[in-house]
């Protein structure tokens, strides 16, 4: 039985939401699974990936073969990488805990980019929340020194009104 890791689309319209799974090649997109690996939710920025890599790795090595999609995503986690080192193990090219070493040293320099990731679209955004603030905080002082003069030309219109009034 041909196996794929491939993703399952849930979620309404507009909104989509995956889960990555492995299941045979013959069923239909949305149809029966062999085992649920992980969640995709792509309506986020940075997208909310959350993976089982042991067992993306327990498949990959059973012959399963990603889609695309489900190919980047499993480089993104690192599952790809796992399997790589898994072989290199086997080998004898390196011992696990060098491999176990590696992978952790990878882990961890991805962590640091998503989080300077994250950093710098917060920060991005306070920019943008700041400078909306200056340009409303300028409409409202134009507002008002607009408004100021109106309020005292037109007592003395009403004045001159009145006097008007009182000649006739």
């Amino acid at each position: 039985m041909p196996v794929k890791l491939r993703l399952q689309r849930h979620g309404k319209k507009g909104k989509p939401f995956y889960w990555i799974v492995a299941a045979d090649a013959r069923s239909k997109r949305d149809g029966k699974f062999l085992e649920k690996l992980g969640i995709y939710n792509p309506n986020v920025n940075p997208a909310i990936i959350e993976l089982n890599v042991e067992g993306a790795v327990k498949w990959l090595q059973n012959g399963a073969q990603p889609t695309d999609t489900a190919r980047a995503i499993l480089s993104y986690k690192g599952a790809l990488l796992k399997n790589h080192l898994a072989g290199g193990v086997r080998k004898g090219a390196l011992t696990e805990e060098e491999a176990e070493k590696k992978f952790q040293a990878w882990l961890d320099d991805k962590a640091t980019k998503v989080d300077a990731k994250k950093d710098g679209l917060a920060k991005s955004q306070a920019d943008v929340t700041a400078k909306a603030l200056e340009a409303e905080k300028a409409v409202n002082e134009a507002r008002i020194a607009a408004a100021a003069p109106v309020v005292e030309e037109a007592p003395e219109v009403v004045e001159n009104a009145d006097a008007t009034n009182e000649e006739e």
